[in-house]
């Protein structure tokens, strides 16, 4: 018998095998492998597959921040890479499948890594077993919800259970429904463990039992959910989908080591280093309806808060109305009718108040009515099942394997950038495809799998090219908010969110899920007015009915994360306008710390209705805490610190601010003398 230790993991060589091994000494294989038309020894669980149960121990390779484990059955030889780093627990896997026989096979399920000794399934250890699930949904992101494994149903009954705590993903928007990671907490031993799936489509995880413990098993798409499938011809290697485990003492800690690790992982780029501030026109401004005429007149004024790029959305392109213009867009030519003189001459105005321009495109897709798009792609730059083009709400969606997509597109951002003059290009992804392509594919899955891979080469292709141009990624909001996008953007949009007494409860916790330093928020000031629709009111309006306390909340939404400044500033007073003009300015002055900061959560997370939201970043000697009363009325409100002694507490914005506290060694105490406020604070810690 052999041992392996690397980082948090064991793993022991025994009777020709290897297992990975619990504190108890428990043995559990890690990689499951199921080929069509062989045994597998259990129906609904993704255990016990037909190579799972006959992977021998081949070899292993150890060096200090990595490990390669090798297995092999008659069928397939498996390699397992574990990938570690010196300043987190976090452990990067993926495993690789090898076909070593004469024929071809066809691969069901593949695990990228089996994690098994979680815990014990007795009815009293499962109530002391808790699963944080990742929810999502338009406009109500990142909700974490917490429950033991006993209020989930997990805990035995009998000799075996099928019952599973687990969620599939099936389409191109990868986070509609959840995110792709999880929190699982063992009371008993005071041990957290995080996990992440990077994949940017379909996903699959799944918390069941074995042998009297649970195990938690971490793949890609599968047949049964996914509608994947994968064809080998003999010596041909099938790579999964990368994933990450931290683990930690505390939820704060294990969090912060996800945030160590994806900090290796994330999208950089040189122009965003110093993350700047962004305007953009889109949210209770333009809309759909930019014109040359609103842009001059906003650009003056949105250069006096200081922000650094203004971006022209949805509309800058095509003829049609506003309301009506999504089934035609995909030329993505410059508008005539909104821009008479050509988007250049309004990009380069923009540039002359010392500010960068931006554009917005939707490259993945036509819509269904853009004739000339549609007589110019051929069949093969669609993604189609059953031979027909998919079309979901007027859209359809274009396959990067096509050549002629990727030479239109890259020649669409290079007539963006050079002829419009965009320094910010905004890439937004508005409609999920399902379940994927079956043209070119063995399945639909497996085409879907191969067409965004193709989209993220063809997006580090250009941001290779443009290398001065700031890439954000979107989609609707976030609907594709995972780590294989947001390793090849640094910015990325965490929510359509409209309303601002909502927002945070999304920027609340939106720092378990994504680094500050690439999370963007919108602040929209004036938020006033109806979705869609020119603003009906008028500047007398606004300033009577646009308070301080909605200015001040709308920009701490913004602060943890990346600002999006947006609405109709134009409109305020000038002392309101200060207030807005303030808040850029502070969060300039939280760039360096941002980017090297914890995310700290003192309440744990919050969910939609709550009256109280606080959320802050933490560097060795400051918290910065952001302390939202979502109430009607004045609220006192305690903050403990564990674990933190304080030296003194500072209200950092608005600087004006009245609001009465109190800093104890361990503790801040916030008197809101209203409802609807908040306040952002600046905390000393000692050292």
């Amino acid at each position: 018998m052999e041992n392996i230790h690397f980082k948090n993991l064991s793993f022991v060589i025994c009777d020709g095998r290897i297992f990975l091994a619990n504190v108890e000494g428990n043995l559990f294989p890690f990689v499951q492998v199921q080929v069509a038309g062989e045994n597998k020894a259990t129906g609904a669980k993704m255990i016990h597959t037909s190579e799972g149960d006959r992977l021998q121990y081949v070899a292993h390779e150890l060096q200090e921040n990595r490990l390669e484990i090798v297995q092999r059955s008659v069928l397939v030889e498996t390699k397992t890479v574990f990938q570690g780093y010196d300043d987190t627990t976090a452990v990067r896997i993926h495993t690789e499948i090898k076909n070593i026989s004469r024929l071809e096979i066809v691969l069901q399920e593949v695990s990228a890594f089996v994690y098994g000794g979680l815990g014990e399934t007795s009815i009293d250890n499962s109530k002391k077993l808790y699963f944080t699930q990742f929810i999502q949904s338009h406009h109500a992101e990142c909700q974490p919800r917490k429950k033991s494994f006993f209020d989930f149903g997990m805990h035995k009954g009998s000799f075996e259970q099928q019952k599973r705590i687990s969620f599939a993903n099936i389409g191109s928007w990868s986070t509609k429904a959840s995110l792709p990671q999880g929190i699982i907490e063992n009371s008993n031993k005071n041990t957290f463990l995080m996990y992440q799936i990077e994949r940017n489509h379909s996903w699959y995880y799944e918390i069941s039992d074995e042998n009297d413990e649970y195990y938690l098993y971490l793949s890609g798409a599968n047949e049964t959910f996914g509608g994947w499938c994968k064809a080998l011809q003999p010596q041909a290697i099938y790579t999964t989908p990368t994933v990450a485990l931290a683990f930690a003492d505390t939820e704060n800690n294990v969090i912060n080591e996800m945030t160590k690790y994806r900090r290796h992982i994330s999208g950089k780029s040189a122009v965003d280093t110093y993350l700047p501030t962004i305007f953009n026109e889109y949210m209770y401004l333009s809309w759909d309806s930019p014109t040359a005429e609103n842009t001059f007149q906003l650009a003056p004024i949105v250069a006096k808060t200081g922000v650094e790029y203004y971006v022209i959305d949805c509309g800058w392109h095509n003829e049609e109305p506003g309301n009506i213009i999504y089934p035609f867009v995909g030329q993505w030519k410059e508008s005539k009718a909104r821009f008479p003189e050509g988007v250049r001459k309004t990009t380069d105005y923009i540039r002359s108040l010392g500010m960068k321009a931006g554009l917005w495109i939707e490259p993945e897709i036509i819509g269904c009515q853009c004739q000339e798009m549609l007589d110019y792609y051929d069949d093969d730059c669609f993604l189609q099942r059953n031979g027909k083009r998919l079309c979901i709400m007027g859209r359809h969606f274009l396959d990067f394997r096509a050549k002629k997509v990727v030479d239109y597109l890259t020649e669409t951002i290079r007539r963006m950038v050079e002829d419009y003059g965009a320094d910010y290009v905004k890439l937004d992804y508005n409609q999920d495809c399902g379940v994927g392509t079956d043209y070119l594919a063995f399945c639909a899955g497996e085409g879907l799998e191969q067409s965004t891979r193709a989209y993220l080469q063809w997006v580090d292709n250009i941001r290779e090219r443009f290398s001065n141009v700031l890439f954000e990624t979107c989609s609707s909001g976030g609907m594709r908010m995972d780590y294989e996008t947001l390793s090849h953007f640094s910015i990325i949009s965490t929510s359509d969110q409209t309303d601002y007494l909502k927002y945070p409860y999304i920027a609340g916790n939106i720092l378990s899920s994504v680094l500050p330093e690439q999370a963007a928020v919108w602040s929209y000031p004036v938020g006033v007015g109806e979705i869609g629709k020119p603003l009906p009111y008028d500047a007398e309006w606004v300033q009577k009915n646009i308070t301080d306390e909605r200015i001040i909340m709308n920009m701490i939404n913004s602060f943890l994360g990346r600002m999006h400044l947006a609405s109709h500033l134009e409109l305020l007073t000038e002392e309101q306008f200060s207030l807005v003009k303030e808040g850029v300015e502070y969060y300039n002055k939280l760039t360096k710390d941002k980017k090297n900061a914890m995310p700290y959560f003192p309440l744990g997370f919050t969910k939609f209705g709550d009256d109280l939201v606080v959320s802050g970043l933490k560097t060795q000697d400051k918290i910065y805490l952001a302390v939202w009363n979502l109430s009607d009325t004045s609220k006192a409100i305690n903050i403990p610190f564990d674990g933190e002694e304080i030296v003194g507490a500072d209200i950092a914005y608005p600087k004006k601010a009245l609001t009465k506290y109190t800093a104890s060694k361990n503790a801040l105490t916030v008197c809101f003398e209203s409802g609807k406020c908040a306040r952002f604070f600046e905390i000393q810690l000692f050292r």
